[in-house]
């Protein structure tokens, strides 16, 4: 038998055929569509490790900005002066003799102390503001030069159920309640009728209070407290983030300078806005506190209540910092790539152009380059020059990229054009703090009308 007839025949090897799941990705709009949203979906975790970055350093800026307020002082809040006037008060216990069958009366003199506010307070704070910097870091710090006068009348303490023989004129004393005691960059002293009485340090348990730190003279003259009289004392600070003041005067009033051109009005009261004037080279503002406008009194005994939720003042702070304005605008990422992949998609659908999912890729980690490209750069620059640096480079980048992958002029500029428009539309967002929603949601209104307009022809029946 012919070897040749004995041969089985070979199997022929099979010709290439199209990948089903291939082709089905190429005609179906369905599919495309799928995995655009599942490829959204998987660049959402570079994007969350984005806003972790920029968390941390904005945590690492507040380490700095408070490393420079401790080295350079603390804000500033000033509690005073008060009057600490010692008095007699008397407390009688009983004892039952056995022997006598009677009760024996012992009287205890004990000294408590009152606490006396000024009838009239005015604060004069000149204050020189600055930017200090640390690495890229930047703190808002100042110096205050703040002086204060005022008036007492006669000390009566009857309406308090103290007779004036149990007061103890002579050892009468003044306190001044502060924070930032470190920041205070001058000898302080009160000047009462001509004569200087200085401050020293004091502690006792309530000298924690609210973490203020407390300032105590000498005893003042005797007769002192039993007339009316004026007082005057000055006191340089170095300090950081904000000044206040709480208003101890029957009448309160306070006026404040300065050359820092963003100045956020805090606390209990509201500055005078016949007399406010805020300029690009500074403010002067005034405050006026009466008695009538607060909740509590002229005297206290036995101890100083804590009043710090009725000061008032200045805040020295960049109000929209770097990172901010980051975090803010990485807020919009979702968007920026799922508005870019929609551009894509559509051009895609409508021009029969197959762009593959590593395509689709590569675009969306380039739109996330963008966030660290700002972030970085910003560090080094203002907000402004790191948002033209970022956005100019990743725009040029997807669209020279898109002219290579479409292999059309047109549709690039396009994509590019885009790209343009939509990081301008957010950085003015952005910028925006009143009317941020509004212009929003009237801009995503828009692209809305645009997307429907331009995807009315679309055959979405066909896949």
């Amino acid at each position: 038998m012919n070897s040749t007839e004995n041969q089985k025949p070979q199997p022929q090897k099979p010709t290439n055929q199209p990948n089903k799941f291939s082709q089905w990705l190429k005609t179906s709009i369905t599919a495309r569509m799928m995995m655009v949203g599942a490829l959204i979906l998987v660049l959402l975790i570079p994007l969350s490790y984005v806003n972790i970055l920029i968390s941390e350093r904005s945590y690492r800026q507040k380490d700095v900005v408070n490393e420079i307020n401790q080295k350079w002082g603390n804000e500033v809040l000033i509690y005073g002066p008060i009057i600490k006037l010692p008095y007699k008060s008397y407390s009688e216990t009983s004892t039952f003799n056995e022997k006598t069958k009677t009760y024996l009366k012992e009287t205890k003199t004990l000294i408590n102390y009152a606490y006396i506010f000024p009838e009239k307070l005015h604060v004069d704070a000149a204050v020189k503001s600055k930017t200090m910097y640390l690495g890229n870091f930047e703190s808002a710090v100042f110096t205050s030069d703040m002086a204060l006068t005022g008036r007492y009348h006669p000390i009566n303490l009857e309406g308090k159920g103290i007779k004036n023989e149990d007061i103890i004129w002579e050892k009468s004393s003044i306190l001044f309640k502060t924070s930032n005691l470190k920041g205070i960059k001058n000898e302080m002293a009160i000047v009462i009728n001509d004569k200087s009485y200085a401050f020293e340090t004091s502690y006792n348990e309530n000298s924690s209070l609210n973490n203020l730190d407390e300032l105590e003279t000498a005893f003042l003259n005797e007769d002192l407290l039993k007339g009316d009289f004026n007082f005057n004392m000055n006191v340089t600070y170095d300090g950081s983030k904000q000044i206040q003041v709480i208003p101890v005067g029957k009448t309160t009033t306070m006026e404040m300078t300065s050359n820092w051109a963003d100045p956020g009005f805090i606390g209990n009261y509201s500055p005078d806005d016949e007399t406010r004037s805020i300029t690009k080279d500074g403010f002067k503002v005034d405050w006026k506190v009466l008695a009538i406008n607060r909740a509590f009194s002229q005297q206290y005994l036995n101890q100083v209540p804590s009043l710090s939720q009725f000061a008032f003042g200045t805040k020295f702070v960049v109000l929209v910092d770097e990172y901010q304005k980051s975090e803010r605008s990485a807020k919009y990422g979702f968007l920026v790539i799922g508005l870019t992949f929609l551009i894509f998609f559509l051009i895609q659908t409508m021009s029969k152009i197959h762009i593959h999912a590593f395509q689709y890729l590569m675009i969306g980690l380039a739109l996330i380059m963008f966030y660290t490209l700002l972030v970085s750069i910003s560090e080094h620059s203002n907000f402004l020059k790191a948002y033209l640096i970022a956005g100019v480079s990743v725009i040029l980048l997807i669209t020279l990229y898109s002219k290579s992958m479409l292999k059309n002029f047109k549709f690039s500029a396009l994509i590019g054009l885009s790209l343009t428009a939509l990081y301008a539309f957010i950085y003015v967002i952005i910028q925006l703090e009143n009317y941020a929603l509004l212009v929003g949601s009237v801009g995503l209104f828009l692209i809305l009308a645009i997307v429907m307009f331009v995807s009315r022809k679309i055959d979405w029946n066909n896949g």
